[in-house]
Parts: structure tokens; sequence; C-alpha cells
């Protein structure tokens, strides 16, 4: 390679500089033989001359759109290589990738706009698949109250990506559940009993629909399914004392695991 000055090329600071790339990147080149500087001072140092910086301009292109560096050297060197076809192959790639990131914004939107509604359905939907006692306020209330929580941060994840029909589903699961529990405790099934707690632990799993829940947590449910007004009334409409009997059987389950509900916390 010829000795020159200074004046003759770029070095590889300037280069870099123009080009947007790094020094390293310039070296890396080189030493693959990509882009070969075609002139270096009398110290050794690399300059480039306007015909290495069209080359490395093209790089910088091919590199930008996605092309590997093997695949941009058989571009730039082999006279028979096909240049057409390979940009078409790649903006056929590029086409996918915008299409997966289309995707995946319109997943983090259904996502943002879980965690600040709770529920992606219209208040018709919600009316339809909840029933006539539903408040389509109740969603903005609860993240009001408990929008901090990582179960509010559970529920909304899960939310986001539930459809009308699977909301459904899980609506009719717990209709089930409150029959099934009105029709236990009309039987006389005591608090603590096998059947019981077969109960509660149906609640439980029909519960992991919104987010896990711990023992702990159920018996702290359970107590708010007791004193709240809006529970009681929903319990106490389907039957007199469901509230409280489901409360007394949640909390004799609890006893059988060796949690005391007394001092139950939610965790």
């Amino acid at each position: 390679m010829p000795d020159a000055t200074d004046a003759d090329g770029l070095t590889v600071g300037q280069v870099a500089t123009r080009l947007g790339v790094t020094v390293r990147a310039l070296h890396h080149w080189d030493d693959i033989g990509l882009a070969r500087p075609s002139l270096r001072t009398a110290g050794g140092y690399r300059l480039y001359t306007a015909g290495d910086l069209e080359r490395l301009h093209r790089i910088v292109v091919y590199r930008e759109i996605g092309l590997g560096l093997d695949r941009i050297q058989a571009i730039l060197d082999d006279s028979t290589a096909d240049v057409t076809g390979a940009l078409r192959a790649q903006r056929a790639q590029i086409a996918q990738r915008i299409d997966r990131l289309q995707q995946l914004g319109a997943g983090l939107d259904r996502m943002i706009a879980a965690h600040e509604r709770g529920l992606l359905l219209t208040v018709e939907q919600q009316a339809a698949i909840f029933g006539s006692e539903w408040n389509p306020d109740w969603p903005a209330q609860a993240r009001q109250r408990y929008g901090d929580t990582t179960q509010w941060q559970q529920y909304a994840e899960r939310s986001a990506s539930r459809s009308s029909e699977e909301w459904q589903a899980i609506a009719g699961a717990v209709t089930d559940l409150d029959r099934a529990l009105a029709d236990a405790m009309d039987a006389g099934v005591t608090p603590g009993s096998p059947e019981a707690n077969r109960l509660v632990e149906r609640h439980r799993e029909v519960f992991a629909s919104y987010f896990p829940l711990s023992r702990q947590m159920q018996v702290c449910l359970a107590r708010m399914y007791e004193t709240d007004p809006a529970f009681a009334a929903h319990y106490d409409g389907i039957r007199v004392g469901l509230a409280t009997w489901f409360r007394q059987s949640v909390d004799a389950s609890a006893r059988a695991h060796g949690i005391d509900p007394d001092t139950a916390t939610w965790q």
C-alpha cells in the first residue's frame, strides 16, 4: 500500500465522524478485507481516499437495511452478484419485521389501556356479559383503589389478551360457583367439611382468572365479601347469610392449612 501524507486522504477518526460509525468498526472492516484504506501515512496510519469513502457509504447503507457483512462483501466484490435480488429479499424481511412491530405496538396499546381501564370491553359488552347488576364504573373504581398493587398489574395484563368470549366464560364460571355455594348452604353443608373445603378451593381456582389468590388473600377477600356493603348485598341477594357462610367456610379451610384467619394479611 502506498505511503502518503495526511493531506492525501482522511484519517480513521475523520471518516468515522463523517459516516457516523465507530473507529473500531472501520478497523474491523479493514481486518476482514471489507473496506481497506488505499493509503497509509509514513507512520503507518490509515488514510481513506474518495473512492474508499464511496465504498464505505455503500457499506453503511447496506448495513442499515440489515444486510450482514458477508452478504455486503459479496455484493460489492462479486460482479455476478444479484444485487437487486438481494435487496428485494431484504425488503421482504424488513416488511415482515414492520408487520411484527406493528403487532407488538397494538399489543402494547392494549396493555396500556388494560392498565388504565381494567376491562377492554364496551359498556354494552359488560352489561351483556356480567348482567344487570354490573356497574361499568367498577373497573375505574378498582383501579383508583388498587392500581398500584401487583394484583392489579396481573389482572390488567390478563385482561389485555382476553376476548369478550373469554370474559363470558369467566363470568359463567363465577355464576356457577355462586349457585353451587348457595346450594351447599341450603343443603346444610357445614364450614370445614370436605364439601365446603372443595368449594373454597373451587373459589380460588375461579378467582385465579383475575390474579393468583393465596389462602391468606382468600381469607381477606371473604371477610370483605361479608363486611363490604356492595359485596354483602350481592351474596345475600343470592341467599340471605351466604356472605357469612362463605367467610366461615374460608376461615375453616385456612385453619386446616395452618393459617389463623384473625391474623391473615393480604400476601
